[in-house]
């Protein structure tokens, strides 16, 4: 599993039109939904074309390396509401 990444498709920024008070540059955007990828083949500090599950990678932000951990997810624990049903069911076979 160590040639597998999580990767995160994230909120759209929004754009403001004209700056508003208290808005504060960087915001960190939201995570709509965890996938996990192969790295590139060759480059395995680069992400693959394609997660598990089919969806193309670039316009998604790359996350840790799997690492595997007895009994642990694969993906980060704060975003198990919205991993991806079938990349986990990939990487649980």
């Amino acid at each position: 599993m160590s040639n597998i990444v999580v990767v995160y498709v994230l909120d759209k920024p929004v754009v403001a039109t004209r700056p508003s008070q208290g808005a504060m540059g960087g915001e960190e955007r939201h995570v709509r939904k965890v996938h996990a990828a192969p790295t590139a083949p060759g480059e395995p500090a680069a992400t693959g074309p394609r997660t598990l599950c089919g969806k193309e990678t670039l316009v998604m932000e790359t996350g840790p390396r799997i690492t595997e951990r007895p009994g642990a997810p694969w993906y980060p624990a704060r975003y198990t509401s919205v991993v991806c049903p079938d990349c986990d069911a990939v990487i649980e076979t």
